[in-house]
C-alpha cells in the first residue's frame, strides 16, 4: 500500500500540466478574442465608411476636386516630395523679377452676363423705320437723312414643322403606238419600304441617341405636331437603320486598328428578350476609340457577356497601344497579340477622392498626400500638351519619374500601415496592383495618363440608358450600337451629328457595290458647323 508521501509529488506534477495547459488555452481563446474583437473593429469600420460613401454619393458634390493645399499636408516623411516651384533660390542666383502688369482684359465672363451669339448662324434683318410723317425736321420742315443704324440681335427659334414629301414621277409613251412606257426613277432611300426620309432618321436617331429623348417621348411630340407615328414604328426604323450601317461601321473599325493606340471602356445594359437569358440578366456595350487628331474613330459594340473574349473578338490581330481601366478581361487579348496594356491615373485617383471623403472633416492624411502626387503628374502633363512623343517622353523623364519614385516608396510604406478592406486601403492596393500599368507611360510619349477619352464618349450613352432604361431586342442593341458609334465619331472629329447623319442616310444608298466607302468618313465630309 503507498502512502500518501509517495503519490504527492506525481500529484503535484499532474496538476501542474493540467494547469499550464489550462493557461495556454486560456491565451489561446483570449488571443482568438483579440483577433475576432479587431476583425469586428474593422468591419465596423468599412461599414461606416460605406455608409459615408453612401451619403456623399447620394447628397455631397458628384465632382472629384479637392482643395488642400500643399502645407496642409501634415504627413512629414521623408520621401515626402517638395514642389519645384517651391524650391529655395540658392546664393548664387538672383531673384526673379516681378512680372509686368499689363491691363489686358480678362475673358472671364461676368455672372449672369450675355453671350454672344454665334457669328456663323443665319441673320434675318429687320428694318425698323420713323414714321413717315415723323422724317422732317421739326424746326424747318427739312427731310431728315439717315447718318447711320443701331444694331442689337435676339435669338430666334423656329419650331419644328412636319411636312410631306411628294415625289411625283412622270410618265411617257408613244400616242402613237402606245407601247414602251417610261417613267423616272424612283429616288434612292435608305429604307426602301418605308416612308422615312433621311431627314426624319437623322432627327429621330440624334433626338434619342444624342439627346437621350426615349421613342415614346418623340411619339407624343410628333403627335402634337399632326404627325401619328407609333413608338414600335420609330423602334423599327432604328433597328433597321443600324443594320444598313453594318458596312460603314465596318469600314470605321477596320481604319481603327489601324490606330497606333487604342481606348477601351465597357459599361452595362438590360436586353429584354434574349434568348436562354432572363430579362433581369445583366449584358455589356463595349467601346473602343482610337485616330490620329481630325480621323478620330469612337465603336461599340454590344455583348451579352464581359468575358476575355470579346476583347480578343473586337482587336482581332491588333498588336498596338491598349489603354483601359483596372479589369482584368483584357489580360488574354494582351497576352495574345503581345499588346502594350497601359492602365489610368484617373480610376486610381478616383478611389483616393473616396477614401479623402470619408476623413474626419476638417483633417488631411494619406489619401490627400496621393492626390498631391497625381495632381503633380498631371500638372507635367499639361505642360506636355502640344508636344511630339519624344519631346513629352523626355519632359516625362525630367519631371514625372521622380515623382513616381516617391510615390513608389511612399506606397510600399504606406500599404502596410493601413487596413486592407478600408477606402483608403483599396486604394492603396489598386495602386499597388495596377502599378506595372499606370507606369508605362513613363517608357511611351504616346501613351497618355488616363482613359478619359474612353469615358467621354461613352458617357452619353449612360445617360441615355437612364432615360430609355433598356433594349427590347439583340437587334436594338446592335443598332443602338451603330448608331452611337456614328454619332460619337462625327462629335470626336468636331462635326454636328445631325448634319452628318443626314448626309449618311442620303448617300449610303445612292453608292454602288464597288463604290469606295471612305467617302463617308467624317474626316471626308466637313460641310458643317463644328460641334
Amino acid at each position: 500500500m503507498k502512502t500518501a508521501a509517495s503519490t504527492s509529488p506525481e500529484t503535484v506534477a499532474q496538476l501542474q500540466r493540467k494547469l499550464a495547459a489550462a493557461e495556454s488555452e486560456n491565451d489561446r481563446l483570449l488571443a482568438l478574442m483579440a483577433k475576432k474583437e479587431a476583425q469586428w473593429e474593422a468591419a465596423k469600420a468599412a461599414l461606416f465608411e460605406q455608409f459615408r460613401l453612401a451619403i456623399e454619393r447620394q447628397f455631397g458634390p458628384s465632382t472629384e476636386k479637392y482643395r488642400v493645399e500643399q502645407h496642409d499636408l501634415y504627413i512629414n516623411e521623408a520621401e515626402a516630395a517638395v514642389d519645384e516651384e517651391d524650391a529655395a533660390v540658392g546664393e548664387d542666383t538672383a531673384p526673379a523679377e516681378p512680372a509686368p502688369e499689363t491691363n489686358a482684359p480678362t475673358k472671364r465672363r461676368t455672372r449672369g452676363g450675355r453671350i454672344a451669339l454665334p457669328p456663323e448662324l443665319p441673320r434675318v434683318e429687320v428694318v425698323h423705320e420713323l414714321p413717315e410723317d415723323a422724317r422732317h425736321c421739326a424746326e424747318d420742315g427739312t427731310a431728315l437723312k439717315v447718318i447711320g443704324e443701331e444694331i442689337s440681335e435676339e435669338l430666334h427659334v423656329v419650331p419644328a414643322r412636319v411636312e410631306v414629301i411628294r415625289h411625283v414621277r412622270r410618265k411617257y409613251a408613244c400616242p402613237a403606238c402606245e407601247e414602251g412606257v417610261q417613267i423616272a426613277p424612283a429616288p434612292a432611300k435608305l429604307l426602301p419600304k418605308s416612308n422615312a426620309s433621311p431627314t426624319l432618321l437623322a432627327y429621330v436617331a440624334t433626338a434619342k441617341y444624342q439627346d437621350a429623348l426615349p421613342l415614346y417621348r418623340q411619339s407624343q411630340i410628333f403627335a402634337r405636331h399632326g404627325a401619328e407615328i407609333p413608338r414600335n414604328t420609330l423602334a423599327r426604323w432604328m433597328v433597321q437603320v443600324g443594320e444598313r450601317m453594318a458596312p460603314l461601321i465596318e469600314a470605321l473599325r477596320q481604319h481603327l486598328l489601324q490606330a497606333s493606340l487604342i481606348h477601351m471602356d465597357e459599361t452595362t445594359l438590360q436586353v429584354n428578350t434574349e434568348a436562354d437569358r432572363a430579362a433581369s440578366s445583366t449584358s455589356y456595350m463595349w467601346l473602343q476609340r482610337g485616330g490620329p487628331p481630325g480621323q478620330q474613330i469612337v465603336l461599340f459594340d454590344y455583348d451579352a457577356s464581359r468575358a476575355g473574349r470579346v476583347p480578343v473578338r473586337l482587336l482581332g490581330d491588333y498588336a498596338g497601344r491598349l489603354v483601359t481601366d483596372g479589369y482584368e478581361g483584357y489580360a488574354e487579348v494582351v497576352r495574345r497579340n503581345g499588346i502594350t496594356h497601359a492602365g489610368c491615373w484617373a480610376h486610381a485617383r478616383r478611389k483616393f477622392v473616396e477614401a479623402q471623403k470619408v476623413q474626419p472633416k476638417g483633417k488631411t492624411g494619406k489619401a490627400d498626400w496621393a492626390l498631391n502626387q497625381i495632381r503633380k503628374l498631371y500638372a507635367v502633363e499639361s505642360q506636355a500638351k502640344g508636344l511630339d512623343h519624344e519631346a513629352r517622353l523626355a519632359l516625362r523623364d525630367q519631371k514625372s519619374r521622380p515623382l513616381i519614385t516617391q510615390l513608389r516608396t511612399w506606397l510600399d510604406k504606406s500599404v502596410q500601415q493601413v487596413l486592407p478592406k478600408s477606402a483608403l486601403g483599396k486604394a492603396l492596393h489598386y495602386l499597388n496592383g495596377q502599378w506595372e500599368r499606370l507606369t508605362r507611360f513613363l517608357d511611351d510619349g504616346l501613351i497618355p495618363l488616363d482613359n478619359n477619352p474612353a469615358e467621354n464618349a461613352i458617357r452619353p450613352f449612360v445617360v441615355g440608358r437612364k432615360n430609355w432604361l433598356f433594349s427590347h431586342t439583340p437587334s436594338g442593341a446592335h443598332a443602338s450600337a451603330a448608331i452611337y458609334s456614328l454619332i460619337e465619331t462625327a462629335k470626336a472629329n468636331g462635326l454636328s451629328p445631325y448634319a452628318y447623319l443626314q448626309f449618311v442616310f442620303e448617300t449610303l444608298p445612292t453608292l454602288g457595290e464597288d463604290d469606295d466607302l471612305d467617302t463617308l468618313l467624317p474626316w471626308h465630309w466637313k460641310d458643317t458647323l463644328p460641334a
